[in-house]
């Protein structure tokens, strides 16, 4: 009923217009969007592709888990395995270096495809979850993306086994090499952006609102009439399409796939990220996937420097992950939201006591 007349509250009250939109963003949204907009000019090659576009690209990935997480309650393992299907794909039916298996077809129609078979691999997966939560739902997701992981590793007649694919090189479009550095990063910029955008209107969106009505109290929405599957199947094709994209992206941005992309390792590593960066807001998966990147980047290097064994750069990962969770559990987005909070208390005790000392 709540959810009803949240629905009706949204139907009867004036439409946000654009200008209002923007007035309500922060300070931090804007400087963050021109940053973001202007790092070309101000951050190396290696930062601009290694890190911040590497870092949009996984974030895009953990962003589908997030919405199916945060939204509805379903913590799913397939998300990397969607990605890593449709890299492949591109590879499989456009060009690369494995010209005995490559079809070589053009990248406006091998891209399409990937990403089409890839979500429809996502929603099957899902289909197939679904009627399980929790710990059963891992299971279920996590043996098919391990299934996957063996299939590529041992099939050499398509998938080329465990070589995978090289020489995969972002297409040529508008006279631009999309694999040259400065576009490259715009375009996972521009993608990650319409993800981002897109999770939002969804989750305010009357399907969006019965999804999260889905996974508080699944059976007073079925007594209400909504088809609860139905809806999480459809949460899981929409999740999955921003995964494909974001599987396209990876390949070019790695110009090979192979087992290990998609491996089980891969798909525990985008729970991570999620949960470090936050499952309450859709940025979150951005902020952990830049986490991520940078201990993964320097963490060696940190190890190195102290006299330590740089082999083993994982627990330091480990550690700041762990560190992490163990003082917000609702990750990063969790420690800034309550260090926003605090700060608001303070300037409104400030305020009252300036208030109460100006009084007669």
């Amino acid at each position: 009923m709540a959810l009803a007349g949240l629905d009706i509250e949204q139907r009867t009250r004036p439409r946000e217009s654009f200008g209002e939109w923007v007035g309500r963003r922060g300070t931090a949204f804007w400087v963050t969007a021109a940053l973001l907009v202007l790092m070309p000019a101000i951050a190396s090659p290696f930062w601009l592709v290694q890190i911040i576009a590497y870092a949009l690209v996984l974030g895009m990935i953990a962003l589908s888990l997030m919405f199916l997480a945060g939204y509805g309650g379903i913590v799913s393992l397939v998300q990397m395995t969607v990605a890593g299907l449709a890299g492949y794909l591109v590879a499989i039916l456009g060009s690369s270096a494995i010209t005995q298996i490559s079809l070589n077809w053009p990248w406006w129609t091998a891209v399409p495809v990937a990403i089409l078979v890839a979500t429809l691999f996502g929603t099957l997966s899902g289909a197939l979850s679904v009627r399980t939560e929790g710990i059963y739902t891992i299971m279920i997701t996590l043996a098919i993306a391990s299934a996957f992981y063996y299939l590529t590793l041992q099939n050499y007649t398509i998938f080329n086994g465990f070589s995978g694919f090289n020489g995969i090189l972002p297409p040529v479009f508008l006279g631009i090499d999309w694999g040259q550095g400065v576009p490259f990063y715009y375009l996972t910029l521009g993608c990650a952006t319409l993800a981002y955008g897109a999770v939002i209107y969804v989750s305010r969106a009357p399907f969006g609102l019965a999804l999260q009505g889905t996974r508080d109290n699944p059976r007073r929405m079925a007594a209400l009439g909504f088809d609860v599957v139905a809806h999480r199947i459809a949460a899981y094709t929409f999740a999955s399409l921003i995964a494909a994209c974001a599987g396209v992206l990876l390949v070019w941005y790695q110009r090979q796939i192979s087992p290990g992309t998609a491996g089980v390792g891969p798909v525990v590593d985008m729970l991570i990220i999620a949960v470090v960066g936050g499952l309450s807001r859709p940025i979150g998966p951005f902020i952990g996937a830049l986490v991520y990147v940078l201990l993964r980047t320097f963490a060696l290097d940190v190890l190195e420097s102290v006299g330590l064994d740089g082999r083993r750069y994982q627990l330091l990962i480990g550690l700041g992950f762990l560190i992490i969770v163990l003082f917000s559990p609702d990750g990063l987005i969790g420690i800034f939201e309550r260090l926003r909070e605090r700060y608001r208390r303070g300037r409104d005790v400030r305020d009252g006591a300036m208030g109460g000392g100006g009084a007669p």
